[in-house]
């Protein structure tokens, strides 16, 4: 599996042979920074005083590789789809290498660190539903008016929550066939090797 870099990406990884081979690892390091407490300007600047480089170029090569670097993580893209991916920037051989080391030596980290970050959203515990169905009121003597009434139970950070949900029965139909097409897609070889690859 390859990865995809729009032009912008592409463009701020442009800016590392600029900065030159051994300023790989420098910028590694600030991209992890960035990623561990967030953007850190004034490192960005001791770096490029330190490396006689402008300040722009560091920025966007950091940006550039924290990129590269959590989406290859993401979807743990192997070692020769990882110099694919980069091959295409028409970087050195040597930059390249560092690039693949600076992948490798640092995935299971950026994963972890993806992880953190994900929100952590409330699961199924159990449905409680009741069918109400209004026949007549004061205004209409015949009429048939049908409501679901749902109670969802979720467990959240080990509390349970219950959320009361009603709907008509059309609408709820709706739902459930729109339900079965995804479950339905989720089947389909892509989804499948797109499901394999966040684990």
């Amino acid at each position: 599996m390859l990865l995809m870099l729009s032009a912008e990406h592409r463009a701020h990884l442009g800016c590392l042979p600029r900065a030159g081979g051994g300023a790989i690892g420098e910028l590694g390091r600030l991209a992890l920074e960035q990623l561990r407490r967030g953007a850190a300007p004034r490192a960005c600047e001791t770096a490029a005083r330190k490396l006689n480089i402008g300040v722009d170029t560091i920025q966007h090569g950091v940006e550039g590789l924290v990129y590269l670097l959590t989406e290859s993580s993401k979807l743990m893209i192997s070692e020769v789809d990882f110099q694919d991916s980069i091959h295409v920037l028409g970087f050195s051989d040597e930059l390249n290498k560092s690039l693949l080391q600076l992948y490798l030596d640092n995935r299971k980290e950026i994963r972890s660190i993806l992880g953190e970050l994900a929100p952590r959203l409330p699961s199924y515990h159990s449905l409680e539903w009741r069918l109400d169905v209004q026949l007549a009121s004061r205004s209409l003597r015949q009429q048939i008016k049908p409501a679901v009434t749902m109670k969802l139970h979720l467990n959240q950070n080990e509390d349970q929550t219950a959320q009361v949900l009603q709907t008509d029965p059309a609408t709820l139909l709706h739902l459930i066939q729109q339900l079965e097409q995804a479950l339905g897609e989720m089947k389909m070889n892509h989804c499948r090797r797109i499901v394999r690859n966040m684990k």
